[in-house]
């Protein structure tokens, strides 16, 4: 080997090294890091099939939590869904009704209410739904910590049948785990303007 290729070699070691050993793959950019903005989050709201809690993928505008998750639910299901058989027993706003993946009905367990009888009310024939109403006006949400408030605008919790109670319950309690997951499940308070409440969590609510 000539002087001159020994010196060519010599300094072809250190450009080598940038790409190998001193780690730079030689195969390009890896990406790292967390998901890229404008990924829209997904919750799940609950809609009512054959007298039982349905659970249905729903994608929401962020922040993520239980207002934005009630907010879908009083937009009612798409009209795919309910050619599928889902109903809501709440008012509806009438809104313009987010893109969802329908989901199958889901067995009976429902979360556990005060109100009594919660479970046996989520195996009963559903009724009809009351008229619309703005999301907005109809139930003020508020989370603090392990627990979240619904204010309904309704006289009392009582104008509504249990399930559709229950609808609010899950889909609160569950927007709110995702948002602040924890060890305890979160309590959701339900209640009217007559102060009546009625609470439960989203342990017992079916997720498939």
């Amino acid at each position: 080997m000539t002087a001159a290729r020994r010196r060519a070699a010599l300094l072809a070691v250190p450009a080598l090294c940038g790409l190998a050993s001193c780690g730079i793959p030689a195969t390009g950019v890896v990406e790292a890091g967390g998901p890229a903005g404008g990924v829209v989050p997904t919750l799940r709201v609950y809609f009512v099939a054959d007298g039982r809690l349905s659970p249905v993928p729903r994608r929401v505008v962020a922040p993520i939590g239980a207002a934005s998750a009630v907010e879908a639910l009083l937009q009612g299901p798409t009209v795919e869904e309910q050619a599928s058989g889902l109903k809501s027993l709440l008012p509806l706003t009438g809104a313009d009704r987010p893109t969802a993946t329908p989901a199958d009905p889901a067995p009976p367990p429902t979360a556990e209410a005060t109100r009594t009888p919660t479970a046996e009310a989520s195996l009963a024939p559903a009724t009809e739904a009351p008229q619309a109403a703005e999301a907005t006006d109809f139930a003020k949400v508020t989370s603090q910590g392990d627990r979240v408030s619904v204010e309904l605008s309704l006289p009392s919790t009582g104008a509504l049948p249990d399930l559709a109670l229950t609808q609010l319950i899950c889909t609160a309690g569950a927007a709110a785990e995702v948002a602040t997951p924890g060890d305890d499940p979160v309590t959701v308070t339900v209640e009217g303007r007559d102060g009546r409440r009625v609470e439960g969590t989203a342990a017992r609510c079916p997720t498939t």
